[in-house]
């Protein structure tokens, strides 16, 4: 397979190695990581797997020496090269020079209001021997094309905001990439790329770990990508480590429903749409500064259906559900949305759950506060009723009252998702914007959040825009699928027929890199 990374003969001393780890609230409580241990030879690949919540962020971050606000460390040890990164002087060697880490809400990682070109080259000087101007900008160039993206002075110039979430997640690769670190821990490095990036992430770790002095540990929640790196896979479950082994023996992982329930998405209540009324698109075009983004996008989406946007990241997906939520100026072109054969104008009507839910939420706010907030302003609730629903949404999207009193910091990524997706609902809107709300779930999680929005669908008719790299997703909910490319509609039309029969050759790339399993998902739509 192209870009596989082939197998490792371990090597004599471990780079990093983690012994009887235990985490727990530092208020007392039962542990959020138990009695965990794991050693990572040089010239390896190790994968932790997991349901959002296990603990796989919590196990990769003490690798840092770092723990999630509101823990702490109550036994274990941790080493990389011989060294402890949760003493301080032993900290500032290791960061960025002997560990590297790249998150899985990368947007987080990166200064909104410095160029990504300055942010690289700040890194390269900080943490490698380039020092001279033209050193430094070889070496920027040299990262940014090893991580498959463009190296011209336009992009370089762009600020984080002007980029995909998939370039984000790329740009901040090559930061964590500017020191030649010996030990990349890398946090879902696929959650935001298209299946032809994922796939080429593969010969990207090959490349990196080529000299054999280098190791890696790889967080995910995708079982089958993890499998395909690793050479070795450790699986967890409420904190602790349940499995281990090679790839060849299957760790065993949650298992991911592609089918749906009685009535599930495909079936005749989810397809009953409006025939007057929906979202309409027409001539939009948008740029980020001087370079054009999106041209000429038009489409409707019918009231109570579901739409799919896909296409290779930074082919202007973001951009465009940015756009639809109001939250983008266009350069020209409209967006309405008409209800009851009228236009209701947009307002909050067309809401946006955006990729990074960590950017979403406000770091120093409670879960409690950051929903209890939209519900008294938009619906102008009592406290105590405002309490009350904030209770019922986070039951729909599979939370409990016990994430209320924590801080955005304190969830798992998954959490954080389901969090900022319940926001959104506070505001009761028409049209739902999701960008990649599924990216960084595990399976389990993802196929509820799927089956949350056909709930959504059914009994409240609201209207579903997916962007998604997920073609598997596309196929289980959409009626409708569009692709774009370069900022622009390359194929539309029926999920059904795009999918078996795609016309434009970028759809049959994303088809071919994402494998059989799309086209094994049973036809729900019937």
């Amino acid at each position: 397979m192209t870009g596989h990374v082939p197998a490792r003969p371990a090597g004599a001393n471990p780079l990093a190695e983690i012994g009887g780890l235990t985490l727990g609230p530092v208020a007392g409580g039962p542990p959020v990581l138990h009695d965990a241990s794991l050693s990572v030879p040089r010239g390896r690949v190790l994968g932790i797997v997991g349901r959002s919540g296990s603990g796989k962020s919590s196990l990769a971050y003490s690798l840092l020496g770092h723990v999630r606000p509101g823990l702490e460390v109550r036994a274990g040890t941790v080493r990389v090269a011989g060294l402890d990164p949760f003493d301080r002087a032993d900290a500032r060697r290791l960061r960025g020079r002997v560990v590297s880490y790249l998150g899985q809400d990368p947007a987080s990682s990166l200064n909104p209001v410095l160029r990504i070109g300055t942010q690289i080259a700040e890194a390269v000087r900080l943490r490698s021997s380039a020092k001279r101007a033209h050193e430094v900008r070889a070496r920027v160039e040299e990262l940014l094309l090893s991580v498959r993206l463009p190296a011209d002075r336009e992009f370089r110039r762009r600020l984080p905001r002007q980029v995909s979430g998939g370039q984000a997640q790329r740009v901040a690769l090559a930061l964590a990439l500017a020191g030649t670190p010996g030990l990349l821990v890398l946090d879902e490095p696929t959650s935001g790329l298209d299946t032809v990036l994922a796939e080429g992430m593969r010969g990207l770790l090959a490349d990196v770990l080529s000299d054999g002095d280098r190791a890696a540990v790889l967080v995910s929640h995708d079982p089958a990508w993890i499998r395909s790196v690793a050479d070795e896979v450790i699986r967890l479950e409420e904190g602790r480590i349940v499995g281990a082994g090679p790839p060849q023996a299957r760790v065993p992982a949650p298992s991911r429903s592609v089918g749906s329930p009685a009535g599930g998405p495909g079936s005749e209540s989810a397809r009953r749409t409006g025939s007057d009324g929906g979202l309409s698109v027409r001539g939009l075009a948008a740029a980020h500064g001087r370079a054009p983004v999106l041209h000429g996008i038009s489409l409707t989406v019918p009231a109570g259906s579901c739409t799919a946007v896909v296409g290779p990241s930074g082919s202007g997906k973001t951009t465009l559900a940015r756009c639809l939520a109001g939250l983008h100026r266009p350069v020209r072109g409209s967006v309405e949305w008409r209800e009851d054969g009228a236009d209701r104008g947009r307002g909050a009507a067309v809401q946006l759950v955006a990729q990074d839910a960590r950017g979403a939420l406000n770091p120093r706010e409670s879960v409690s506060v950051a929903l209890t907030r939209p519900l008294r302003g938009v619906g102008r609730r009592s406290a105590e009723d405002a309490s009350r629903e904030a209770l019922r949404l986070l039951g729909l999207v599979g939370l409990d009252a016990a994430v209320l009193a924590r801080r955005p910091g304190e969830l798992s990524g998954g959490q954080r998702q389901r969090v900022a997706l319940a926001r959104t609902l506070a505001a009761e809107p028409r049209v739902l914007v999701c960008d990649e709300i599924t990216s960084a779930l595990d399976p389990e999680t993802a196929s509820g959040v799927l089956d949350l929005l056909h709930s959504l669908r059914r009994t409240l008719g609201v209207t579903v825009v997916m962007v998604t790299h997920d073609l598997t997703a596309v196929a289980r909910c959409a009626e409708r699928i569009v692709v774009l490319d370069a900022g622009g509609v390359v194929e539309a039309g029926p999920v059904d027929r795009v999918l078996t029969a795609p016309v434009h050759p970028v759809t049959r790339g994303l088809l071919a890199h994402a494998g059989g399993a799309v086209l094994a998902v049973p036809d729900q739509r019937r």
